[in-house]
Order: C-alpha cells, then sequence, then structure tokens
C-alpha cells in the first residue's frame, strides 16, 4: 500500500497573529489519497492536535472538501491526535506532503527533522510535494552534492505578490517567492489566488489553497506509474 504523509503545522500563530493550518490544504489531499487507496498518516512536527486557522473555516474559503473533513469523525480524530515527525520511519513513505497555512512559516522553518525527512524522500527518488506557504520547507533543504534543493527546479509556492495583498509580508521569516529565487529556482506562478502546481521529476508544488486540487494530482499521477 502505497504510503503518504500528511504534514500539518503545529503552530497556532506568527509573530503575534493567530494561524495555524489553512484547512482545505490538508482536506482536499486527506480525501484525494484516501480514495486512491492510500494509507495517509498526519503528522506534524510536535504531534498531537493541529490548530487550524479559523479564516479557513469562513464562509468564502470553506471549501466542500473542508466540509466533509470537519464532519467526518476519524478525519477530525487524525488532526487531533498527529503523528510526531521524530517518530516516523521516512524510509517506508513513498511521499510526503507539505501543507500550508502561515503556521508553516514558524515551524517548517529551520527545523532539522523536517528538512532531514525531505532530502531523506528526494534522494530515494520518492515524492516530495508542498502546497501554498509548505514550500517554505524546502528552502532549507539540500540535494546530495550540497546544492539547493530547490536550484533549478520548477516550482512554485505562495507568492510574493499573494503575501503582500493579505499584508502579511512583515511578519513572515521571508517571502518564498523571492527566497526560492535566490536559490536558483525556476520560480512559476498564477495570477494572485488562481491555481498553479508543478511538477519537476518528483518535486510537486502548488500555489495556494486554490491549487490543493491540482497539487494533490499530480502527486498521484507520479504515485500511478
Amino acid at each position: 500500500m502505497v504510503k503518504v504523509v500528511l504534514v500539518c503545522t503545529s503552530a497556532p500563530e506568527l509573530n503575534g497573529h493567530p494561524t495555524g493550518l489553512w484547512l482545505e490544504e490538508c482536506a482536499t489531499p486527506y480525501y484525494a489519497f484516501l480514495e486512491k487507496g492510500y494509507e495517509v498518516i498526519l503528522a506534524s512536527p510536535a504531534g498531537g492536535a493541529v490548530p487550524i486557522d479559523e479564516n479557513s473555516l469562513g464562509d468564502e474559503y470553506f471549501t466542500d472538501a473542508s466540509k466533509k473533513f470537519m464532519h467526518d469523525a476519524a478525519a477530525v480524530a487524525a488532526l487531533c491526535h498527529t503523528k510526531k515527525l521524530d517518530d516516523i520511519d521516512w524510509n517506508s513513505v513513498d511521499a510526503i506532503y507539505l501543507a500550508g497555512g502561515h503556521g508553516a512559516c514558524v515551524d517548517f522553518v529551520d527545523n532539522p527533522t523536517l528538512k532531514s525527512a525531505i532530502e531523506t524522500i528526494y534522494a530515494a527518488d520518492k515524492v516530495v510535494a508542498a502546497d501554498c506557504h509548505g514550500p517554505i520547507a524546502l528552502a532549507q533543504c539540500k540535494k546530495s552534492d550540497g546544492t539547493p534543493l530547490v536550484q533549478g527546479k520548477s516550482v512554485t509556492a505562495y507568492s510574493d505578490s499573494e503575501e503582500y495583498a493579505m499584508q502579511l509580508q512583515d511578519a513572515v521569516p521571508f517571502l518564498i517567492e523571492s527566497r526560492f529565487k535566490e536559490l536558483g529556482a525556476k520560480f512559476e506562478k498564477a495570477e494572485d489566488f488562481h491555481s498553479r502546481a508543478c511538477t519537476d521529476n518528483n518535486i510537486v508544488t502548488g500555489q495556494n489553497p486554490q491549487s490543493s486540487s491540482a497539487c494533490a494530482s499530480a502527486v498521484i499521477d507520479i504515485l500511478s506509474h
């Protein structure tokens, strides 16, 4: 059975700004993977309950997948009892999928456990996927030759203009688009808050919450071949 670890943030705030997981970015891939018969393990840096960004439960952003998730006892239980990253055998995992939300800007950055997990999976030619703010974790990662993981790769993430649109450009540790470009990535993006997913060999990235379905589908495409 294909095993996917879906990583969510443990951080409830970013520099005093309430945040957490953007639920859509967990719910959509969660159900997409379950429907394919994959084993889905919800995990987080701290383990245990994952804080949900209340804004992702607002009418405008409360998608069908998010509604289904919040009314699914098994899904909610899994999100309340996530596995700690340190407790996972990454050699047994077929894909890692990093969900976003601004909380990822807190505990996906300078996280040695997450860095090691991503580098292990990438080196084994397994799937590394991340959506929205999830890709911020890739900035710390390196290939086996010591060069940045994203160098020369076609990737996307929450764009600088989207960060400015939400007026959180000064709260985040760095702007992902700008950092990726500094690291030598080929950064691609759609218009703000429109879907964009990039696949470069075994790396899959999504731009924003609107990209969650495309990002999950791209992962499934790789795992199906």
